[in-house]
């Protein structure tokens, strides 16, 4: 072979590598349809704060679960609410979100909306941390609110996370997850109580009923080390019964560094996506999987490489929460507050 022939064979085999490669991407997520007429979930709404707001309320919207376009041209919907947005659908279809002006405030705050555009005062409740049975040490720290309404019991669990210690990592470290119950967000349960019985740093923590099991969603708050790699990751327990016991957290399912998880379901029902941040505000993962005990996998998206990512998310925004509405809502949503094509 002469030398320019083999010159040439080595030019296109390179190419060829570097033709595949550039194309070489993951498979779509599971969980799309193509009709929407065949979607059990046609529409979602992220409620979240930003990274130069942070603690305020702002939305973004989705058809799909991956792809998410802001709304009110990236301002805030609601200028009273202070926290990190939960929101949960209530025993009266109402929508209801917990909140605090920062973690130092003794109250947590509920509104309440018919639909999710006007939002009014519903209740303040103020928990005595010094109640709480063998907790009694922990200190008056209240620390992102949230709701779940578990229509078997047909009654709320309201959680927080408060720690016992002050200073940096041990102040995080010793974050307990503590709960009340409510009939009706008004009055609620005598004392806090600890949701989980190991002993561990727990935070962001939120609970969903799927089929006959409960789920606890959680960041473990240990700083991660050799001899605590799971630290600072999104874990998941489970229990028989809304208040448990929760078993032992399963293997991580997230990188280390990530909190504020948020779960939703495909469009077609069959998919969990399991939404965290990279904090301080890099960016966001999603693990999949098709049953809440795993295996979970990471899709590669938020790189705004759009040949690249499997989902998208607008730039800026910070931990809320995610949950799915009716498709009517989402238009209610878009027409009331104008929608930015470009996330």
């Amino acid at each position: 072979m002469k030398p320019t022939q083999f010159r040439n064979k080595i030019l296109v085999l390179a190419f060829l590598i570097l033709s595949v490669s550039a194309f070489a991407q993951q498979p779509n997520p599971p969980g799309q349809i193509e009709d929407p007429k065949d979607a059990k979930n046609l529409a979602y709404l992220f409620a979240h704060m930003t990274h130069q707001d942070y603690g305020r309320l702002y939305y973004s919207v989705s058809l799909d679960g991956l792809h998410w376009n802001s709304l009110n041209g990236k301002k805030r919907v609601f200028d009273e609410y202070k926290g990190h947005p939960d929101i949960c659908k209530g025993h009266d279809g109402r929508y209801y979100i917990a909140g605090n002006t920062s973690d130092a405030s003794p109250e947590i705050n509920i509104w309440v909306s018919t639909d999710l555009i006007t939002w009014e005062k519903f209740s303040t409740f103020t928990p005595n941390l010094k109640s709480t049975p063998d907790y009694s040490y922990a200190l008056q720290r209240i620390g992102a609110p949230k709701i779940f309404y578990d229509e078997s019991s047909k009654q709320y669990v309201l959680t927080w996370h408060t720690p016992h210690k002050e200073g940096g990592e041990t102040y995080w470290a010793s974050q307990r997850t503590l709960y009340v119950l409510s009939k009706d967000l008004k009055t609620f349960s005598d004392h806090p109580t600890r949701l989980f019985d190991w002993d561990m740093g727990t935070i962001d923590v939120f609970i969903r009923k799927i089929g006959n099991q409960y789920f606890a969603i959680l960041k473990d708050e240990t700083y991660p080390t050799l001899y605590w790699t799971t630290g600072k990751t999104i874990r998941i327990a489970k229990a028989p019964s809304l208040l448990g016991p929760y078993s032992e957290p399963s293997a991580p399912i997230s990188p280390n560094f990530r909190e504020a998880p948020m779960l939703i379901p495909s469009p077609d029902g069959n998919i969990w996506y399991m939404y965290y941040e990279q904090y301080p505000g890099v960016s966001y993962g999603l693990s999949i999987a098709d049953n809440m005990n795993g295996p979970w996998y990471q899709a590669s998206g938020y790189t705004f490489f759009n040949d690249w990512d499997k989902y998208s998310l607008p730039s800026s925004v910070r931990h809320g929460c995610m949950i799915t509405i009716s498709k009517v809502e989402y238009n209610k949503l878009v027409s009331h507050f104008g929608i930015d094509p470009k996330n």
